[in-house]
């Protein structure tokens, strides 16, 4: 198999994970898009250096990081990584398998996404960041190690706290 179809084969079943990540990062749709097509590019450039066994996608998803990071660099006027916005809570309720059939409950269930992500607006980038690779990517703690660059006791310990801080920001706004 070439190199081309090995990759294609291998980072594109990827590309919702890293869009979702890029998103959670970025709150722009745009620079999501841009980022991971940044990713993209240089995950086929270095794509040999992928060893054949090894597990793409805490690999690809360290290089979709970065490029955010590197696009939040570029862009000095956000002091902060944000999360989705309107619309990216319309499309995720659009992707929904079964949509609430209830007025009420749908509104409630919308005034708790509201509330999830504004006590995530409250956690620092480095606790966001771990929270979003475990909660909503379901990676394990080594490959969000890899991923962040930091050792496994340091993800468990960003996990505690964002957890931590996310409860009680919740229990604040009346959720269970």
């Amino acid at each position: 198999m070439t190199d081309a179809r090995r990759f294609e084969a291998t980072v594109l079943p990827l590309l919702d994970a890293a869009h979702n990540l890029a998103r959670w990062l970025l709150r722009d749709a745009a620079a999501a898009e841009d980022a991971v097509q940044e990713a993209a590019l240089r995950a086929f450039r270095y794509f040999a250096a992928l060893r054949a066994n090894e597990d793409a996608r805490p690999w690809f998803l360290g290089i979709v990081r970065n490029a955010c990071f590197t696009a939040l660099a570029r862009e000095r006027g956000r002091a902060d990584v944000a999360l989705l916005d309107e619309d990216g809570w319309e499309q995720l309720e659009a992707r929904s398998p079964s949509p609430l059939p209830d007025p009420l409950a749908a509104l409630g269930a919308r005034r708790e996404q509201v509330l999830v992500d504004a006590a995530l607006r409250q956690l620092t980038p480095p606790m966001r960041e771990v929270i979003v690779l475990r909660e909503l990517e379901g990676l394990d703690y080594r490959d969000i190690a890899y991923i962040a660059g930091i050792p496994i006791g340091t993800v468990m310990s960003r996990l505690s706290r964002a957890r931590a801080q996310l409860k009680r920001e919740l229990q604040l706004a009346g959720l269970p």
